[in-house]
């Protein structure tokens, strides 16, 4: 039976935490002489002038120091490179699992991307399946280039970190910072498959959402955000550490386990929330909110207001809008949106969009509900509804997010999604 990993909570606090007592320096980060003969080594996930309320970083108190580690070689990871930009609406179905054994970093089809690893700009998103875990490879991770939303569909997780274990199931996502090692395992030990997404957001750090009018309560709260305590293994066998850096794959031996470190402090960590935490903000009298209203995190980006990415989900909620159409408005935007489905039915899309599928609606190209929704819709009795056994996620770039080569190839591609709008036809009835 696995232990129950242990959590602080609270939104990029200042945490302390120690695995053993004592382990902590007291008054100062790097002693000349660490207690128990650890090695101080600092992670740093902003410019060291970065203004107090943006800087993150974290000392880590650890038994061998990182630099431990052979020279990296390239490993050989296809890397997904972007197709021709199509302004029309795309859609996938789930990602099926390969047959040969398959782990969390080999199982990702990279759908769709933007800007770029070398300037810290954009986001890549990718769906995951995989039927083995990390651990039965030997094998760790770590990515330079982007900090981590791991969203799963299928199967809990247990992500092992440097900075302490998170344990994460479908309703639930994990962020693991830029640059820190972890491995990814199932969970349970009877799952078989897991499915879900990645956001890999190269930008700016994702933060909470200011509140404006909504005021201190709504959305997520910030007591619900869990960050692991220090939790170390002292393991002398050889391991496999893999590194994303500058948009490509890296491989390097160590001859320990990397997640050696017995205590750390600062606000450079990884967490996770329950989305079923979520406080929904949602219209009470008329007209369809925009999804803003529904933002759980927020990477912004250089110009106010806009966003590099926006994690915005479509929860269980109740429905009591009057004399409207409830589901979203057909609508174009000038934000590039990618949907996910975790468990049940969108209410936009009643038919064809299936839990661990994807759609991509980018710039300016129009989307809304499906015909057979609307038409639903636009002729339903309006009584209070309560949208049961749903989560829906977006993933909202201020970029046009391009497709790769190999998610239009696959299988599961939908190459004929447009037909879900082409049963609408003109209404017009002039007097």
């Amino acid at each position: 039976m696995k232990h129950l990993p242990q959590y602080m909570s609270g939104f990029r606090n200042h945490f302390s935490t120690e695995a053993m007592v004592g382990a902590l320096p007291h008054g100062q980060n790097s002693p000349q002489q660490c207690p128990f003969d650890l090695y101080a080594e600092q992670l740093s996930g902003s410019a060291f002038t970065a203004p107090r309320a943006h800087n993150l970083r974290s000392w880590l108190y650890r038994i061998r120091p990182s630099v431990v580690q052979s020279r990296f070689e390239r490993f050989d990871l296809a890397i997904s490179e972007y197709a021709p930009t199509n302004p029309t609406p795309m859609r996938w179905g789930f990602l099926p699992v390969a047959k040969e054994p398959t782990d969390f970093i080999e199982g990702r089809l990279t759908i769709c991307g933007n800007g770029d690893p070398l300037t810290q700009s954009g986001i890549a998103i990718a769906q995951y399946a995989f039927n083995c875990s990390m651990s039965d490879k030997r094998r760790f991770f770590y990515n330079a280039d982007a900090e981590l939303l791991i969203i799963p569909q299928l199967a809990a997780l247990q992500i092992r970190t440097e900075l302490g274990e998170l344990k994460i199931e479908p309703s639930e996502i994990a962020v693991i910072p830029r640059g820190l090692k972890f491995q990814v395992n199932f969970a349970n030990e009877r799952d078989e498959c897991a499915r879900g997404y990645v956001c890999d957001n190269r930008g700016a750090p994702f933060e909470l959402p200011n509140l404006g009018p909504i005021g201190s309560n709504g959305l997520a709260n910030v007591r619900d955000f869990l960050t692991p305590v220090a939790a170390y293994e002292n393991i002398d066998e050889m391991f496999e550490l893999i590194a994303q850096f500058g948009g490509h794959f890296w491989r390097a031996e160590i001859n320990h386990s990397p997640l050696d470190v017995v205590a750390w402090h600062g606000n450079y960590a990884p967490y996770k929330y329950d989305l079923r935490l979520f406080n929904a903000i949602n219209t009470v009298s008329f007209d369809h909110c925009d999804p803003s209203i529904f933002t759980v995190l927020t990477s912004p980006s250089m110009r106010d207001g806009v966003a590099n990415c926006d994690f915005v989900i479509f929860p269980p909620r109740w429905m009591v809008a009057e004399h409207t159409v409830r589901p979203p408005w057909f609508h174009r935007n000038i934000m590039s949106e990618f949907m996910g489905l975790v468990t049940g039915v969108y209410d936009a899309k009643a038919e064809g969009f299936v839990a661990g599928g994807a759609s991509l609606h980018n710039c300016m190209s129009p989307h809304g509900p499906d015909a057979a929704t609307f038409e639903k819709a636009a002729h339903a009795y309006l009584s209070p509804e309560y949208l049961d056994n749903t989560l829906a996620f977006m993933l909202e770039s201020q970029w046009i997010l391009q497709p790769t080569q190999a998610a239009l190839d696959v299988a599961h591609f939908e190459v004929d999604y447009t037909s879900v709008w082409q049963s609408l036809t003109a209404q017009f009835k002039a007097e």
